[in-house]
């Protein structure tokens, strides 16, 4: 089953125990997936995107 559930930098930041600022900076240098949708000017991502981005990072690798 697939989470259509559209996250934004403070989703994310909860999601990953840090600072929405870390997240936007993460965007920044291009360690972010691009955005699923782009609303009001505000990026937003699936959540099963973001789980997927978090499965693949290096910290988490293995786990």
């Amino acid at each position: 089953m697939t989470d259509g559930t559209l996250w934004s930098y403070k989703d994310i930041a909860a999601h990953i125990q840090v600072q929405p600022d870390t997240v936007r900076s993460y965007r920044k240098h291009g360690l972010l997936p691009p955005p699923d949708e782009v609303l009001n000017g505000k990026p937003h991502w699936y959540a099963d995107t973001i789980r997927t981005w978090v499965a693949s990072r290096p910290r988490n690798r293995g786990r």
